[in-house]
């Protein structure tokens, strides 16, 4: 069964709920109804009966006398005029109502009747000290059964047509504020169809919650896509790149099978196969690296580190012949930064400068402050990279000298990863080069 959709769900709910209310506010109009008809008639009463007694008196002659404003019957309500002794000098009973009903002044009471119930109220208007005549109201009670029948039918036309309305502009109210959602949907089964990762949402329509669902969205689909994009670039980068060593080794295998060697021979191509492994191992260690950089899997914890005393660390730690090094090294240079990952910048530096550099030529290290950075040189005196290949040097498996043999290749891996530590750090790396003249690496850090 196909579920609902989340506008038909709130638009019922609403509706129900909209049902629910209608309907206690008419038990509670008819609660009240009998209550507010019979007070507003005793009101009514009170009010006819008290006007008219200003417009009634008796003469020196002691006949009655009523003025203009007098009302006999008005609203509903009858008035009689009676004697001292209670007998009818003016008006004319109701229907259905007998007149032997006692006098008491100004209380408005209820009294049965032939026909029914009455509201009854007497005022007595004095002449004088001794004389006076009576004046008495006279109202039907009202039927409040009928009111609630009455009320009971317009509630039976009025509530269907309210609730058809309600749940009409409910509905057109959830459509139009849940148009973001359906622009959520539709990118989410677009990317799930074509299986693209950098499809976006953008802005959508409805406010601010779904905006903020939509950036939500965005930021994984991001995740995601440097995901996938960290994982396919290792698997092709690793396949690419072992296969010459796997090829090498096999090769080497190969051949002891398929000939009696020296001891000679076979320290050879046993030498051979460790060299080739040991070249698989920092390739493998150097694409785990860069693919947890990459996906920011391995966190940052920087702390405020001294980058002469980080650098001389590292070197000796590397065991550098010292006899290649010359250190410059400031002191002071405080910079803020991940201890291991910055020693593995300045690791993959010095190797490259010993690696690289004139056969058996000085390695120059230097920490300095200048403009508010922290600066690492590592300089060789090496035979220079071109002009034109000093942009290439950052990307993945890029070596210059493609001609130098296996014994001195590295991976190709160190100065992507030195690139990558840098900007994680909110550094930058420089080159200073050209061909025929060293070259110079710089980082450039932040002072903390």
């Amino acid at each position: 069964m196909k579920p609902s959709s989340i506008k038909t769900r709130i638009t019922l709910l609403i509706t129900l709920l909209v049902v629910a209310l209608f309907s206690l506010m008419l038990l509670f109009a008819f609660s009240m109804s009998n209550s507010v008809v019979q007070r507003t008639a005793r009101q009514q009463l009170a009010d006819t009966v008290r006007a008219n007694a200003a417009f009634v008196s008796l003469g020196d002659d002691g006949k009655l006398a009523t003025a203009e404003g007098f009302a006999f019957s008005r609203g509903g309500v009858t008035c009689l005029v009676y004697s001292k002794a209670e007998a009818l000098l003016a008006g004319q009973l109701p229907v259905g109502f007998s007149g032997a009903v006692p006098f008491e002044n100004g209380t408005v009471r209820t009294v049965e009747a032939a026909g029914g119930d009455w509201y009854l109220l007497d005022l007595w208007v004095a002449h004088g000290w001794e004389d006076g005549v009576w004046l008495r109201g006279l109202m039907e009670v009202p039927d409040t059964a009928a009111a609630a029948r009455n009320l009971l039918l317009a509630a039976a036309v009025a509530l269907p047509l309210f609730v058809l309305v309600g749940a009409l502009g409910c509905y057109f109210i959830l459509r139009r504020s849940l148009r973001g959602l359906d622009t959520v949907n539709a990118a989410a089964a677009s990317i799930g169809e074509g299986k693209d990762l950098s499809v976006r949402i953008g802005p959508v329509p409805g406010g601010r919650e779904l905006t903020k669902l939509a950036e939500n969205f965005d930021a994984l689909l991001e995740r995601l896509q440097r995901s996938f994009e960290a994982e396919r670039r290792f698997t092709a980068d690793a396949s690419h790149e072992l296969r010459t060593p796997v090829a090498v080794i096999k090769s080497a295998c190969e051949y002891a099978e398929a000939f009696d060697e020296t001891d000679e021979e076979r320290r050879e191509t046993l030498g051979m196969i460790r060299r080739q492994a040991d070249k698989m191992t920092a390739l493998i260690g150097q694409l785990l690296a860069l693919t947890r950089l990459d996906q920011g899997t391995e966190p940052l914890r920087a702390v405020p580190l001294d980058l002469g005393q980080l650098a001389r660390k590292t070197l000796e730690e590397q065991g550098c012949d010292p006899a290649r090094l010359r250190l410059a090294l400031a002191e002071g240079v405080t910079v803020k930064g991940d201890e291991a990952l910055l020693g593995r910048l300045i690791a993959n530096l010095a190797d490259n400068a010993f690696k690289y550099g004139l056969p058996g030529g000085t390695v120059t290290v230097e920490v300095r402050a200048e403009n508010g950075e922290g600066l690492l040189t590592v300089a060789d005196e090496g035979p220079g990279i071109p002009a034109d290949q000093q942009e290439k040097i950052w990307r993945r498996f890029y070596q210059v000298d493609a001609a130098r043999g296996d014994e001195q290749q590295g991976v190709g891996l160190g100065l992507s990863l030195v690139q990558r530590i840098a900007q994680l750090h909110g550094g930058r790396m420089t080159l200073e080069s050209a061909e025929g003249v060293p070259s110079a690496f710089t980082l450039h850090l932040p002072l903390a």
